[in-house]
């Protein structure tokens, strides 16, 4: 019998040829249904490997090469300074590698959002060294995945299962880590699962924490059980030195399998929510609500007509528990969210009064209501050159806005126009022009036809969260 066997294929095979190896309590368990997790007790168990399951799943991992232009303009010299000279700007290409997953066997790939951040070209390197180009299907930065296509011409990749059940992963579980980690090749490194749902790595996620050995160039990669599933997809290390100190994280297969079905089916990521803001409850707030200990996430802000208001929940109520998910913070329960469908039914436990009850919310994503209106102002005033827009939930989960903001915002300046004269940025929200108050793109730019060139320009802004008046004035553009 070849010592090769994982753990659990040594279990099924142990009742007929080693009968012995692990006695008749444990047969019958795994004849009535899954094998229990065991700690090894022979030196035969010690020396089993993990070459089967690598076997199974390494073929599924990819390299993720990208290149992207990078326009840079040398400092000017004296004669450059001298004269007015200035030298065109140079042009240098610069690359990067990554990992990925085949997730799917007509060509979709999983990899992390900044391994992919303003590539021009992608390109596609399988196990056996196989080449394929890639375009992007969908990204979403705040949970760092991208899904990625390339054309298989009909061909059948291989593919990893994504896990679908994340609550079968426990921590102490042994992992493996697979990637290219520097650059030197397909790397595979072993560990355990040491922590599930930190959410303090990213405002948006709930991370598996790992000791197998994660370096850059791993992001991207497979994190897998012994059962060869896709249990998390690499995305980041802990260290101060830039190496592996036995501190990854990984992106748990549960959002990883929202987000390709996102992408597939909607062309991009959709993130669903209850229209409610919410914040951790530490040990002072708890005490004060009359909880017994820190947990949940309590609202202070609800969106009128969105799903937390139509389902009754209102401000001050105390989320603890999605679905059966316990809520530890804010940032996990945007991450259960996310996990789910837009319209999905779920069932949420909350906290309030000094009891707890139970209401059903129906999970919707951000809409843009108002729409948009996106609108470039163009005129004798010293606005001309700025676009602006009506800030909506969707517009902010779009662009990484807090959704609850309202209001006109600037979203981009031409150069050397005059609202870039008058020190206009984008991501400004423009407050009031001369005492009258600015509601909509429309009313905005119907306000600015009722003012002579020759006025006085008083702009109230919003930038940053601090309110101002911006000194302006109207500059003719050059014929």
């Amino acid at each position: 019998m070849s010592m090769k066997k994982t753990f659990l294929s040594l279990l099924a095979s142990a009742c007929v040829i080693a009968p012995g190896l692990f006695g008749s309590a444990a047969q019958a368990q795994f004849l009535d249904g899954p094998p229990e997790r065991i700690v090894p007790e022979s030196q035969l168990q010690v020396q089993l490997s993990y070459a089967p399951v690598v076997k199974q799943t390494a073929p599924a991992v990819v390299n993720v090469y990208t290149s992207r232009t990078v326009r840079t303009r040398s400092g000017a010299d004296f004669f450059e300074r001298m004269f007015g000279m200035q030298r065109a700007p140079q042009e240098r290409v610069e690359s990067s590698l990554g990992s990925g997953v085949i997730v799917r066997s007509n060509g979709i790939i999983v990899t992390n959002a900044h391994v992919v951040k303003g590539a021009d070209e992608l390109k596609v390197v399988l196990n056996d060294r196989r080449e394929f180009p890639a375009e992007i299907v969908a990204q979403d930065e705040e949970i760092d995945v991208a899904v990625l296509r390339v054309e298989t011409n009909g061909e059948r990749l291989p593919a990893l299962a994504i896990q679908s059940q994340s609550d079968d992963l426990e921590i102490g579980d042994i992992v493996l880590a697979i990637g290219n980690p520097f650059g030197v090749g397909q790397t595979v490194t072993s560990g355990i699962v040491s922590a599930l749902g930190r959410t303090n790595v990213t405002d948006l996620s709930s991370f598996i924490q790992t000791d197998a050995a994660v370096n850059p160039g791993n992001s991207g990669g497979a994190l897998v059980d012994l059962s060869g599933e896709l249990v998390g997809v690499n995305t980041a290390i802990f260290s101060r030195s830039g190496g592996s100190n036995g501190i990854g994280f990984a992106i748990p297969s549960e959002l990883v399998s929202r987000a390709v079905d996102s992408a597939l089916s909607e062309g991009r990521i959709v993130r669903p929510w209850i229209g409610a803001r919410t914040n951790a409850v530490d040990a002072t707030m708890a005490s004060a609500l009359g909880l017994d200990r820190s947990k949940g996430a309590v609202i202070n802000e609800i969106l009128p007509q969105g799903p937390a208001d139509r389902a009754g929940l209102e401000k001050g109520d105390v989320i603890l528990s999605v679905d059966g998910t316990p809520i530890n913070d804010d940032s996990g329960l945007r991450f259960k969210l996310a996990t789910l469908r837009k319209g999905e039914e779920v069932a949420i436990r909350y906290f309030r009064e000094g009891s707890e009850r139970t209401v059903n919310v129906e999970t919707d994503i951000p809409q843009e209501s108002p729409e948009r209106d996106e609108r470039k102002i163009q005129g004798m005033n010293p606005f001309d050159g700025a676009t602006i827009v009506n800030m909506s939930p969707a517009l902010g989960e779009e662009l990484g806005f807090d959704p609850f903001i309202s209001g006109v915002m600037v979203l981009k300046i031409e150069r050397g126009s005059a609202a870039n004269y008058n020190r206009l940025r984008p991501g400004d929200f423009l407050i009031g022009l001369n005492d009258e108050d600015i509601t909509s793109t429309r009313q905005f730019e119907s306000l600015l036809e009722t003012v002579e060139a020759d006025e006085g320009w008083k702009l109230s802004i919003d930038r940053n969260g601090r309110i101002g008046v911006l000194p302006t004035r109207y500059l003719p553009r050059e014929p």
